[in-house]
């Protein structure tokens, strides 16, 4: 299996970045990092390879010359680097993560998961702790409901699987300005949400696999502390149309977390909390054909229903077409 794991930043590298490269090399795992305007015109770290915005340009990519600057949807040309490369499997996270002990490169096949559905949200964060923290994207008016109980242990694929991060995990901007604090969250048997219930996932520690290669993309004309999460809820309304779902594991890595302003993080979060819900209602009554050829069309339906709910800018239209059309040409000559 050829793993490639994608970052991107505009720092030199962080003592985060420097053990996940140590951990990496131990499996030959080679680190793509995304860069942007802000720079490092470096990365000296060993199997870490720096794409600029010189080596951006050059990649003859339809996708990187309608990427805005300064924004965090760049990371769509490294998992894109990737898979030419022949992927079989992206790993993404930031570079405030460190993994921990318990960190090693997953598997599609997921042993031993506890089903979980029924309410359209389901908070996988409590499946993990005791608690009250919820994923950044969830529906504020959803805490009060329990976690439903789970089913007798299953066996599965997973095409996208989230880790959880100890330490200061990606949570909102909510919970960290009235309950601020460390978080470690317990081990335990990996989630699988049933088709019918939303999970909001993020970019921290996430892995994905060939058949769900295409749902990686993060839109740019949306919120910029959105465009991850929205990805997760397009990403798991094409899954259900697969007939996968989506997996949680407990912790595998520890944040660090980067110097943020809460109050500009709030603000950017506002169109989430405000809409979150009416949007996964809206993906939820979809039509979507079944099978992985027709996920270009399913993808291109979820964005059509976002931009119509006036939650995406119609801006997002050519990006999406190019990073398709990307994906394809890409895939193929990787295979």
């Amino acid at each position: 299996m050829t793993t490639f794991t994608v970052v991107t930043t505009i720092q030199a590298p962080t003592a985060s970045v420097r053990r996940l490269s140590a951990r990496l090399a131990g499996h030959a795992i080679p680190l793509l990092v995304v860069g942007d305007r802000k720079g490092p015109a470096r990365f000296e770290l060993p199997g870490a390879e720096l794409l600029g915005l010189d080596e951006q340009a050059a990649l003859g990519l339809e996708l990187a010359p309608l990427l805005p600057l300064g924004h965090y949807a760049r990371k769509n040309l490294g998992y894109l680097v990737a898979i030419e490369r022949g992927a079989s499997c992206i790993y993404e996270t930031d570079d405030d993560n460190a993994p921990l002990e318990a960190w090693a490169p997953r598997e599609e096949w997921v042993r031993g998961a506890r089903p979980v559905g029924g309410p359209r949200w389901v908070n996988a964060y409590a499946a993990f702790t005791v608690e009250r923290i919820w994923p950044r994207g969830f529906p504020l008016d959803r805490l009060a409901e329990p976690l439903p109980p789970t089913g007798a242990p299953i066996d599965l694929v997973a095409p996208v699987q989230q880790g959880l991060a100890d330490g200061a995990p990606d949570v909102d901007a909510v919970w960290r300005l009235t309950a601020e604090r460390d978080v470690r969250f317990t081990p335990g048997a990996p989630l699988a949400l049933q088709p019918g219930s939303f999970c909001p996932f993020n970019s921290q520690t996430t892995w994905w696999w060939p058949e769900a290669f295409p749902l990686l993309y993060l839109p740019s004309h949306c919120s910029f502390r959105m465009t991850d999460i929205w990805r997760s809820l397009v990403a798991q309304r094409c899954l259900w149309a697969l007939g996968r779902r989506l997996v949680f594991h407990g912790p595998e890595v520890v944040q660090d977390r980067n110097a943020h302003d809460l109050m500009d993080d709030f603000r950017e979060e506002v169109p989430g909390y405000l809409g979150n819900d009416a949007m996964a209602r809206r993906l939820a009554t979809l039509s979507l054909a079944s099978g992985a050829e027709a996920l270009p069309d399913s993808m291109s339906r979820c964005y059509e229903a976002l931009i119509e709910g006036g939650w995406v800018g119609a801006g997002e239209r050519p990006l999406l077409a190019a990073w398709l059309r990307d994906v394809a040409a890409r895939s193929a000559r990787g295979a």
